[in-house]
């Protein structure tokens, strides 16, 4: 029997982050009606709570910086970091059509981004691999360019910023405030767009607010559809092929019509913990993702519904993660590279490089406690009095208090000595003691001869470059502080297994007619690892990309 349809589009995109709205941008670009559904009420996804940053080799900007990057050096590292856990065609159009879509965006829509020069890949010593980075962030937006109701819906980040608008590359300097002359020429810039943004009523936006901000004014101008709660509940197939959607609007359910595609661009299930204890290693809590709160896998079961394949259910893009009482994880980032700072076990001992890109700091938790080693899940965070002056730290700037409410909660144990404090996270005296003094004498020779914390080019980008290694220094003078650290993360990596055309396949390997899907619903084109800043939004952006060009029959694009 024929389906009854409310409304019809060429093209329905089932999300609104990055890749929800990139793929009905590339709709609009190629002629065809595009409808973009949301379940909550604000649009942004997880992806306006992010850095913003896109990791696309060899893209348009990394050529205006004379980087000499070239489509061999990047597939030598993805070989290098992601090997054979993804079929190489996928990497290959994400190498191929990646550069594409940033330039078509670039040439044919307010999408900007510029090269965030020195923020190396998390891999830079490996083959193919780039000690300045690859990785882009957007350009700061005025959020005045938004329509009223556009504004109002947007999903913002909330981040502790104190009203200033900061890039990455700023906090990269900003983080050495009280340390560098780059430092405080930073804070003076960003202080005078500040002041200016006062005087003259600009709203400036950056990092994931202002690419979403970015996509949704390139849609609007181009006139794409984007409705807001309004859940997906459920696919329609018609003759063997994906022809629709099911959503709940209005307090009814409506069915929109897809005559080209629907891609499933929903994010991943990071807050449904019966998912997550079904699939990820434990203990893993909800309570610890930083991903945007829609994110609960609804995609995935309508999916599997008409015989779709699941690939790297197991895995996170992780995230060190510390939750203060508010209950707003922050995400440990520079955090972790700032020297006088170990992370230990619940016993007191170091078991990684503190300053490890973050993934793969969240693996050796795990990694930790599966090898018989004590708890480390949560772990504990510990910094000296010197370290709480020099460096930001979640949030606050050098010297500032913790809130009085972190200190009375118990969140953050404070003590004279490191003794005091091993008592207070419930470790031995003795052992931390006897970490915190091994640490320091590697600290003192400015190498770590454990783990090799500063070694990498990456460890090295957020740590302080007046001393002699950037990421160690002594941890001295109390008073000692400690903070729980949980293996968060932004988001799931697993889900739906996809061609190099983003079309969701079986398990026999045979492709479900009409269906696509990017980003975090689907199984991840990095595989079990983590290339670099931006490796989550560059393949979600790109794979909307590709996907729509299949819908139009336009191949490679233009």
């Amino acid at each position: 029997m024929d389906t009854p349809w409310d409304h019809t589009y060429d093209v329905v995109v089932v999300g609104s982050g990055s890749a929800g709205l990139a793929a009905a941008l590339t709709a609009r670009l190629r002629g065809l009606t595009a409808l973009v559904v949301e379940k909550t009420d604000r649009y942004g996804g997880s992806t306006a709570l992010s850095g913003g940053a896109i990791w696309v080799p060899n893209n348009l900007h990394l050529d205006a910086a004379g980087l000499a990057d070239t489509p061999e050096k990047a597939r030598a590292y993805l070989d290098a970091t992601v090997g054979d856990r993804v079929p190489a065609d996928r990497k290959d159009a994400y190498l191929t059509h990646g550069p594409r879509m940033v330039r078509e965006f670039h040439d044919r829509t307010a999408v900007r981004f510029t090269y965030t020069d020195g923020y190396s890949d998390y891999y830079p010593e490996r083959l193919g691999g780039h000690p300045r980075g690859r990785s882009v962030e957007p350009r700061v937006f005025d959020l005045r360019r938004l329509g009223p109701e556009q504004r109002a819906t947007m999903r913002r980040a909330g981040l502790p910023t104190y009203g200033l608008t900061i890039t990455s590359q700023d906090f990269r300097h900003l983080n050495m405030v009280a340390r560098t002359r780059a430092g405080r020429r930073t804070a003076a810039r960003v202080g005078a767009r500040a002041v200016r943004d006062l005087l003259t009523g600009r709203r400036s936006l950056s990092l994931g607010e202002a690419l979403v901000a970015r996509l949704r004014h390139s849609l609007d101008r181009l006139g794409g559809d984007l409705w807001l709660s309004a859940p997906m509940t459920g696919l329609v197939e018609e003759d063997g092929r994906v022809a629709g959607v099911r959503i709940a609007r209005g307090g009814r359910e409506a069915t929109v019509r897809a005559t080209g595609g629907v891609v499933l661009a929903s994010g991943g299930f990071s807050h449904d913990q019966a998912l997550r204890e079904k699939h990820l290693p434990g203990p893993t809590s909800t309570t610890w993702s930083a991903a945007a709160e829609g994110q609960t896998g609804d995609a995935l079961e309508p999916a599997l519904a008409l015989g779709a394949a699941l690939d790297l259910m197991d895995r996170v893009w992780g995230a060190p993660t510390v939750v203060p009482p508010d209950g707003r994880p922050f995400f440990l980032v520079a955090d972790r590279g700032i020297p006088g700072m170990v992370i230990v076990d619940s016993e007191g001992r170091r078991y990684a490089n503190e300053a490890a890109p973050y993934h793969e700091f969240v693996d050796a938790m795990y990694a930790h406690e599966a090898r018989g080693g004590a708890r480390a899940v949560p772990s504990w965070l510990i910094l000296d009095a010197t370290s709480r002056s020099r460096y930001l730290f979640t949030g606050l700037f050098p010297g500032q208090a913790f809130p009085k409410a972190w200190r009375e909660s118990g969140f953050v144990r404070q003590a004279a000595t490191v003794e005091e404090l091993a008592r207070l996270i419930g470790a031995a005296p003795e052992r931390l003691r006897a970490t915190v003094d091994r640490f320091n004498g590697f600290a003192r020779a400015g190498r770590d001869e454990d783990f090799h914390r500063g070694d990498s080019v990456y460890d090295r980008y957020y740590g302080d470059p007046t001393l002699p290694n950037p990421n160690l220094a002594p941890l001295d003078k109390g008073p000692f502080h400690a903070v729980p650290v949980h293996p968060g993360d932004i988001g799931t990596k697993g889900g739906l297994v996809t061609d190099a055309t983003a079309r969701v396949l079986r398990e026999d390997g045979t492709a479900i007619p009409g269906l696509y899907a990017s980003g975090n619903v689907s199984a991840a084109v990095m595989g079990e690892t983590y290339p670099g800043p931006g490796a989550t939004i560059g393949p979600a952006m790109t794979f909307s990309w590709i996907a729509v060009n299949d819908i139009a029959g336009t191949g490679a694009g233009r």
